[in-house]
């Protein structure tokens, strides 16, 4: 895929001519020279999509309306026809979070520290169902608007980053059920550590956008990639401590966990939320490094195969 730039050069008439006392040519055939001279002077610059491993910003402040308009039919058309319609954005969370306490909770046993684990739950998987479902939309958003890039230019990464933006307004509406539970177990945050919550999150879709620019970009030409995210989520919970307070397993595992930048998202965000047990800096900071490292080797083999969507696709 190529873009064209064009430049136009037009010479205005200097005022030689009337400072000389020649009669000045008539307006319509001045101007009838200068729409002439300009289309002579007309340049075409065809240049092939940028590989470096970057976002153009200019080029997608360019077209934002596009975006929005991407996020907000993804968004209007995400219940549309259903009997509940947005209430499935607090019932799955709750759900989920009810199989995990009981099964989790009273008969697995996991520890959950000094915080209530009803609590400690939800304010697990309302990132991990963020998580899940950016990943499972972004991921497969190339094919899903098949005729726009096959037919339309426009910044492919569009279509990822709008998809990593879709399901931060199921995250927004599930708010409330963990409300609740903070009402009722009486663990409100305490001090200005929440303020942090929106950076946890932010470590989130830096991580879920690098992993959906990788997947995005192989699902162009396998299309194994649908049959391999269901069961790469099913293992993620456990990974990333949803279901259990990090701070309470052995060290070891806790450094090994922290290569999962997830596990620091969940429990940075309940240290923000629930004012449970501060992460470990040197754990956050490892993964912060793997959700960069994951976001740059994503953008670069995406850009790299932007050239030949539209032929493979």
């Amino acid at each position: 895929m190529v873009r064209a730039e064009t430049t136009l050069e037009e010479e205005r008439p200097t005022s030689g001519a009337a400072d000389s006392g020649t009669n000045p040519q008539p307006a319509a055939a001045t101007n009838g020279a200068v729409a002439a001279e300009a289309d002579a002077s007309r340049v075409t610059v065809i240049r092939p999509a940028s590989r470096i491993p970057r976002l153009d910003i200019g080029e997608l402040w360019h077209y934002r309306e596009l975006l929005w308009t991407i996020v907000w039919r993804d968004v209007s058309v995400r219940y549309k026809q259903t009997f509940l319609g947005v209430a499935w954005a607090i019932l799955v969370p709750a759900f989920t979070a009810l199989v995990y306490v009981i099964v989790f909770g009273k008969f697995a046993n996991f520890p959950a520290g000094s915080t209530p684990y009803p609590s400690l739950v939800v304010a697990g998987v309302l990132p991990m169902q963020y998580f899940a479902s950016a990943l499972s939309l972004a991921s497969l958003s190339l094919l899903s608007n098949l005729p726009l890039v096959t037919k339309v230019y426009f910044p492919r990464t569009l279509l990822p980053l709008g998809g990593v933006m879709v399901p931060l307004v199921d995250f927004v509406v599930g708010l409330p059920v963990l409300l609740v539970l903070m009402w009722k177990y009486d663990t409100w945050p305490n001090g200005l550590k929440v303020f942090t919550a929106p950076l946890f999150m932010l470590l989130a879709v830096v991580t879920v956008l690098g992993l959906s620019l990788l997947l995005a970009a192989v699902n162009v030409r396998y299309r194994d990639v649908r049959y391999m995210i269901p069961v790469f989520l099913q293992v993620m919970p456990l990974l990333s401590g949803v279901m259990f307070a990090v701070d309470e397993i052995p060290t070891k595992w806790q450094w090994i966990l922290s290569f999962n930048p997830m596990t620091s998202v969940i429990a940075g965000w309940r240290w923000a939320i629930l004012d449970a047990a501060a992460p470990h800096p040197g754990q956050v900071a490892v993964s912060v490094s793997v959700a960069l490292a994951l976001f740059l080797i994503g953008l670069a083999i995406f850009r790299s195969s932007e050239p030949r969507f539209a032929d493979t696709i």
